[in-house]
């Protein structure tokens, strides 16, 4: 990336940015990083150099990619108020995605294990052992006291945007 102490005048609020060697770069680290995961689990020998070359390259990239987007943000000028309210947006809406792809697979596994029990667990659902708890106890409990705390915030929320404060105390 060609270093610029001149902010270049635009016709637009938004960064175009300079083509990059470090989102392929990234891509083939973290495809050596995967593979030589699944290696490792898999009881590959000697895979642990491969595993330690995947976490440098992961890391160094990442490094270099920051190094390039902080250039252009402090060095360059490239990053307005548009921009740095659009990455905002765009974190929170990676952050959403990633909870929501968390709670998926925890789910997923939940109904996969139940529906399928495998012959380890004694094919059948829930395992020999494990006492279940009853649904309409502490879990119905703790639900309507999660439930109850956001509809009591969101009620705060909108007392304090209209002004009335009295509503708090």
């Amino acid at each position: 990336m060609n270093i610029k102490l001149i902010k270049q005048s635009q016709s637009h609020p938004y960064h175009l940015v300079d083509p990059s060697p470090w989102p392929i770069s990234m891509s083939f680290a973290l495809l050596v990083l995967t593979l030589s995961a699944v290696m490792y689990m898999h009881g590959f020998s000697l895979v642990v150099y491969l595993l330690s070359l995947g976490f440098i390259l992961t890391i160094t990239g990442m490094a270099l990619w920051l190094r390039d987007v902080i250039i252009e943000a402090t060095y360059l000028g490239h990053h307005t108020e548009q921009v740095k309210k659009r990455f905002n947006y765009i974190g929170f809406a990676l952050f959403i995605i990633s909870e929501l792809m968390a709670f998926f697979s925890i789910f997923w596994a939940y109904f996969h294990s139940s529906l399928v029990p495998s012959i380890e667990i004694g094919g059948i659902w829930p395992p020999m052992g494990i006492e279940v708890l009853d649904p309409f106890a502490i879990p119905l409990l703790n639900t309507i006291l999660l439930l109850s705390s956001g509809a009591f915030i969101t009620y705060a929320h909108h007392a304090v945007i209209k002004g009335n404060r009295r509503i708090l105390y």
